[in-house]
């Protein structure tokens, strides 16, 4: 949707303090937009806060909780009048987890499905409802819901089942969602899929500098306007070394394990790595 994008439109973005979100937040503030930032991190709202300027306000808030989001609505209500034209339910962690050793913990495969699917599970449900009166209202009304999904939620590949889980939760919701909105032609909804982004769940915590491969945040952010743009519901970002192409070619052959009946995650088993490059190299 064009009109997202527009001056005393509003946004509300979570796990806006850092990273994509708040790359996010930079470009509707760059608008003229009415932005507010969402997220657990204290000392990452304060810095935003300065960045962003008048434009932006923030709220501390676990998105696993649902009296956080509570706290978020009545914000929304107070400052944008329910208004919400872009609804970015961002907000995720990537701890690492396994079926054994110290990375076994069920409380930890809880804690990451409470931010990554629950935490979305909470946004819908708290705003769906307040976009849906906006939208039935006024005819000039849009709005636009995007969901930050994960490549690893879609080609699974080995060494973090919570999260790989948590994000093809998150996939199915939100083509969940897309469907039951389908007749809402002034709502929108957007399965952002970023490549390798230079993050801190990606590697930008660590103080390095950044690598060739990685996209920034922005880069991101702008090719999800793009995307929006053109309506598009799949917004599956590529990077510095991963191609649009790859990036199909490697879905496909996910999602042939189950057609042609080989074993899961064949593309990592050593029996089929040789077929697996073999198609990487074909022209689709």
């Amino acid at each position: 949707m064009a009109a997202i994008f527009e001056k005393a439109n509003t946004a509300v973005i979570t796990g806006g303090a850092s990273g994509i979100g708040l790359a996010l937040a930079q470009k509707c503030v760059g608008y003229g937009m009415r932005v507010l930032v969402a997220d657990w991190d204290t000392t990452g709202l304060d810095a935003a806060r300065q960045s962003l300027g008048p434009g932006a306000s923030t709220l501390r808030m676990d998105v696993s909780k649902t009296e956080d989001w509570a706290g978020l609505r009545e914000k929304v209500v107070s400052e944008f009048g329910g208004q919400i034209n872009l609804l970015a339910l961002n907000a995720g962690i990537g701890t690492r987890t396994s079926f054994e050793g110290a990375e076994a913990d069920p409380a930890v495969f809880r804690k990451v499905f409470d931010t990554n699917f629950f935490g979305i599970v909470n946004g819908i449900s708290t705003f769906l409802p307040l976009i849906k009166e906006k939208a039935a209202s006024t005819s000039s009304y849009e709005s636009a819901i995007v969901i930050t999904g994960s490549k690893q939620g879609i080609t699974n590949p080995p060494g973090s089942p919570a999260y790989n889980a948590s994000k093809a939760a998150v996939k199915s919701l939100a083509e969940q969602l897309s469907y039951d909105l389908r007749a809402q032609s002034n709502i929108a909804v957007h399965l952002l899929v970023p490549g390798w982004t230079w993050t801190a769940i990606a590697g930008a915590a660590s103080g390095h500098p950044k690598p060739e491969a990685p996209w920034t945040p922005a880069q991101v952010a702008d090719y999800l306007e793009g995307k929006m743009k053109e309506g598009q519901f799949w917004v599956l970002c590529p990077d510095n070394d991963v191609t649009e192409d790859m990036d199909r070619k490697r879905m496909l052959w996910s999602a042939a394990d189950a057609v042609k009946g080989r074993p899961p995650l064949s593309r990592w088993r050593d029996e089929f790595k040789g077929e697996f490059g073999e198609w990487m190299q074909k022209d689709l």
